[in-house]
């Protein structure tokens, strides 16, 4: 499908988003005359993750539903399986030090490394001996089997590595993965989304489905606090934080599972900046009738935030929220990620 770009953009900055719809990956572009067109680029193996080298913005990776990692590296038009078949892939991280380290989480929980690019992996078993994982437990879908839902590498230590666990914990490890440490003091252990700045390793920021619905850490993931003020409801879905201030982040929030992932939605989209309580931003009054499932900002661009619904809409701001618009083309119903 076609959309004509409008006046108030330009194709030659224009980016290309990568999304997955409903287990496909949809692939959203603008040509020098000024039209989108969204194609569908992976089909057929259950897609559930995507991520990009932070360096080779051209080299992306997929995380599916037992069909293993794939990889491409022409922004999302080709793409080759890469190892882990077999396995549901569930998050990936690419250092931004060394474009061949990738960790992999997996369903049931588990964490695989590669450091020659995908030619070979390795399970890190310092994770099977995270303290307490014994109870994890994921409600969020059957067989309700704990799985890692993200992965976090520091910008500043190359060592350094968070793991969200879907209704677990967040640990992290100072060696690689080798050992890993209990849950940290004050993240919330239903975790969606860890972060880290694009720049500034002592800063990480999570959204989850406990406690406040938002914490944050000031020291690499040590121990994290939860600010509530100004928050009307708690149960986070995704954050993200500003590429040059590391105090300006932001998050959206549902009341509960069913409003963020169900067809009742009620959505919640705040900023956070300076310690100051959280200020509720939007293109609609809150509650919103579209929930943002992906919240993107873009290393050299301060104060752009693009917000990816679950409609399939792309709403972005270029002014930290204050103002919006919504991009020319739809990414179809059923959108669980995006990327830029």
């Amino acid at each position: 499908m076609v959309w004509t770009m409008n006046s108030r953009q330009d194709s030659s900055h224009s980016p290309v988003f990568l999304a997955i719809n409903d287990g496909r990956v949809v692939r959203a572009a603008c040509d020098e005359h000024g039209s989108w067109a969204v194609e569908t680029v992976l089909a057929g193996l259950a897609a559930v993750t995507l991520a990009a080298d932070p360096g080779h913005p051209d080299t992306v990776y997929a995380g599916t539903q037992g069909n293993g990692i794939y990889r491409s590296d022409d922004r999302g038009r080709s793409w080759a399986q890469l190892g882990l078949a077999g396995q549901i892939v569930k998050s990936i991280a690419v250092s931004p030090h060394d474009p061949r380290v990738v960790y992999a989480g997996v369903k049931p929980a588990a964490v695989y490394k590669t450091t020659d690019g995908g030619r070979s992996w390795a399970e890190l078993d310092g994770f099977r001996r995270v303290p307490h994982r014994w109870w994890w437990f994921s409600p969020a879908e059957a067989p309700f089997r704990a799985y890692v839902n993200d992965l976090a590498i520091s910008p500043d230590a190359p060592d350094v590595v968070l793991a969200g666990i879907e209704f677990g914990a967040v640990v992290r490890s100072d060696d690689g993965g080798r050992t890993w440490s209990a849950h940290r003091p004050g993240a919330i252990r239903d975790c969606h989304a860890p972060r880290f700045h694009a720049r500034d390793g002592r800063w990480l920021y999570e959204a989850g489905g406990t406690g406040g619905g938002a914490a944050l850490s000031r020291d690499g993931g040590r121990t994290w606090s939860q600010p509530r003020a100004g928050l009307a409801r708690h149960y986070g879905v995704v954050c993200a934080a500003d590429p040059q201030r590391p105090e300006v982040w932001y998050v959206a929030l549902a009341p509960g599972p069913r409003q963020a992932y169900g067809r009742d939605v009620e959505s919640y989209l705040y900023r956070a900046s300076a310690g100051a309580d959280w200020q509720p931003i939007g293109w609609e009054p809150h509650p919103m009738s579209q929930m943002p499932r992906a919240l993107v900002t873009v290393p050299e661009s301060p104060g752009h935030l693009y917000v990816g619904t679950t409609y399939g809409d792309v709403w972005h701001t270029a002014d930290y929220g204050d103002s919006w618009q919504r991009l020319p083309f739809d990414l179809g119903g059923g959108l669980s990620m995006l990327i830029v």
